[in-house]
């Protein structure tokens, strides 16, 4: 009996009713920021589509990793290598991959706008997919499942000029190998 009272005592109508509409006004303002944060994700969603800056979320990763795609699309290269060079060592392992894999894709477009135009280029052109390869190489290195960097990564093994072997001529004559044997005086 005396356990009842206490009971009734703490759960009456009008304690109960104050707890539900505290719950209530919690429940309702925490949807009501829920809702907001979904507006201001739409609204980052369609500036970023636009290729605009977005008005919320600034410094956040994804704006900008976006803000350097846009940048790179649009040709420039400098400005999007820069940022995404911020954003290398930043995020989890599948950011960092994604990142990686955009600046291959930097260096291989830069070497294939300038690939050919005449011989004095040829140098740069391979500096730059050398670069690309080197990019490629550690996107896999964080996300061994990317396709896109093991599609573009072959792309530039194959437009890169075969690595000489040392001591093999070029009419592929074994030639002496002198890697150990000390200079100077015997």
């Amino acid at each position: 009996m005396a356990l009842t009272k206490g009971i009734t005592w703490r759960l009456s109508a009008k304690k109960l009713t104050w707890l539900l509409v505290a719950v209530f006004v919690a429940s309702a303002t925490g949807a009501a920021l829920q809702y907001n944060r979904i507006q201001q994700i739409q609204a980052f969603n369609r500036a970023v589509s636009a290729g605009t800056p977005p008005a919320t979320d600034k410094q956040t990763f994804e704006a900008r990793f976006a803000t350097a795609y846009w940048l790179a699309k649009k040709s420039r290269f400098k400005d999007a290598s820069l940022l995404f060079l911020q954003l290398a060592e930043l995020g989890d392992a599948n950011q960092r991959s994604a990142v990686q894999f955009n600046i291959g894709n930097i260096f291989f477009l830069r070497g294939l706008a300038i690939n050919g135009k005449d011989i004095t280029v040829r140098n740069e052109t391979e500096y730059l997919l050398r670069q690309a390869k080197t990019a490629y190489v550690q996107s896999l290195k964080l996300d061994h499942t990317h396709w896109d960097a093991r599609h573009n990564l072959d792309r530039v093994l194959s437009m890169l000029p075969a690595t000489p072997t040392p001591g093999v001529s070029d009419e592929a004559n074994p030639g002496l190998i002198m890697g150990s044997i000390p200079v100077g005086l015997p």
